[in-house]
């Protein structure tokens, strides 16, 4: 199977691929339209025309333009999207936290569906699949040749159905059939605890539906554990975004009333705003305002967020907002970059439009697009250093990604990232052993909350290795 690894993204599986942050404007495009290409209009009708007529096969029409709107999307960049009933409805699914699946977080390895996480009490935590788990057929579709989106969606399903997936567990090398029946998934998107007596951890896997009820709820329930709070670790890692009110409401929280949140800038005058920790910002209809309630204690109480690779949109939002302001400490690894604004618009009662309107700014005005929140302490996933977020992908490694405007060096960052994958690549391929899942976030192995609360504490932190080895080695290479 070898050790070579490559991490587009988390997911549920049932949910929704990438990292999104959504805008919900209305269904009917606004403004004046340039005039139509009429010759390449006229060159799609005529192979529209040639497909129906002499394609070997009778071919449907509708699906030969919904296949032709697809295209002229995703050719945009890697978050536009139309959706047909079927993704439409999923793509609903996956913010509203709850889907019918197997329930487990996934990436790809060795072009192998990889089980991050079983989500606990789900049907595949049930069957005994752990972590690390490779996925090698879904039913009788062998998984090498699918995207990480085509194998999760064999994955999905009716409620009380059947999907047999064979499994290779590398730690005991062996494979084995596993036949496990689909049900409705309840994502937990917010998970917290006191870590010790005055410290408590706050973590956010995504920005759902219910995610700010279930963050006031976490936060009101750590406060009455221990009214004499001395810090707090907000953990984002992993977090790959989600619904937009959900970061200005969690921003909200920690951050003076009415300060700028995010901005967005883009080619529509709807697009060009200012997102600020007000409740008409964050607030939908009908909701109680709970950001409010919260114990005043959360305005002032030390903070520190850790971010990593996979940390992208509405967290980056977040981590950015709390930055700039200077309420928060941020640690960890540069973001994943993922920040532009989707906008979506719907086509039909069943369709909808994904469509790129805008970019994110944070308060300070620094673009989130294809660079990402740089920390202000870098720290190693483990004691040991990092591995799984050298092979990470980032939004600037992504086909047709949007350039950051403030023409930073890109090609540059990413010749740096290649090295370093290289590196690590080669170091795993001399080990000839299987790559080791990260410790559980939130327990007592999990090193950068360590460092997290060593932070809190005026306790010494011990930065990320990666940057002294480099500077190390090109001092030697000097002498």
């Amino acid at each position: 199977m070898g050790a070579k690894l490559k991490v587009a993204g988390w997911m549920a599986v049932g949910a929704v691929a990438g990292a999104l942050t959504t805008l919900q404007f209305s269904a009917n495009a606004r403004g004046a339209q340039a005039a139509l290409p009429l010759e390449e209009l006229q060159q799609l009708a005529a192979v529209f025309g040639m497909v129906k007529a002499e394609y070997v096969e009778p071919v449907d029409e509708k699906k030969l333009i919904n296949d032709a709107i697809a295209g002229m999307v995703t050719g945009l960049d890697p978050h536009s999207q139309f959706f047909d009933k079927k993704s439409f409805q999923e793509f609903k699914e996956g913010t509203s936290g709850k889907f019918v699946g197997v329930g487990i977080e996934v990436g790809m390895e060795d072009g192998f569906v990889r089980i991050v996480s079983p989500i606990e009490g789900s049907p595949a935590f049930r069957a005994g699949l752990k972590s690390g788990d490779l996925i090698t057929r879904i039913d009788d579709q062998p998984v090498k040749g699918l995207s990480l989106d085509q194998a999760v969606k064999r994955m999905r399903g009716e409620p009380q159905t059947k999907v047999h997936l064979n499994i290779y567990r590398k730690a005991e090398n062996k494979s084995f059939p596993v036949t496990i029946v689909r049900e409705e998934i309840r994502m937990q998107s917010v998970r917290a605890k006191m870590v010790e007596p005055g410290y408590a951890w706050l973590r956010i896997a995504a920005f759902q539906e219910r995610t700010v009820e279930d963050f006031a709820k976490k936060l009101n329930e750590l406060y009455q554990q221990d009214p004499k709070l001395k810090g707090l670790v907000l953990d984002l890692r992993n977090d790959p975004g989600g619904v937009l009110e959900g970061a200005i409401a969690v921003s909200a929280a920690f951050l003076p009333a009415g300060v700028e949140v995010t901005s967005t800038n883009g080619q529509l005058a709807e697009s060009k705003f200012s997102y600020r920790a007000q409740p008409e910002h964050y607030l939908r209809r009908g909701q109680p305002d709970l950001i409010k309630k919260l114990p005043a204690v959360f305005k002032t109480l030390p903070m520190v967020v850790l971010v990593n690779e996979g940390s992208a949109s509405a967290s980056e939002i977040v981590a950015g907002a709390l930055q700039d302001h200077k309420r928060a400490l941020i640690l960890g690894a540069q973001t994943f970059g993922k920040g532009s604004v989707q906008t979506v618009r719907q086509l039909s009662p069943d369709t909808a439009l994904k469509i790129t309107t805008a970019r994110y700014y944070t308060p300070s005005g620094r673009s989130i697009q294809a660079k990402g929140i740089l920390p202000d302490l870098s720290i190693d996933e483990t004691a040991e250093g990092n591995v799984i977020g050298a092979l990470r992908m980032r939004e600037a490694d992504l086909e047709k990604h949007l350039a950051n405007p403030s023409g930073s060096s890109e090609a540059e960052d990413q010749k740096a990232r290649e090295a370093e994958r290289r590196r690590v690549e080669e170091e795993l391929a001399k080990r000839n052993e299987p790559l080791k899942p990260l410790p559980e976030f939130g327990g007592d192995a999990d090193w950068p909350l360590q460092q997290a609360l060593n932070q809190l504490k005026g306790k010494p932190v011990v930065l990320s290795k990666a940057p002294l080895e480099r500077k190390a080695e090109a001092e030697a290479a000097k002498k």
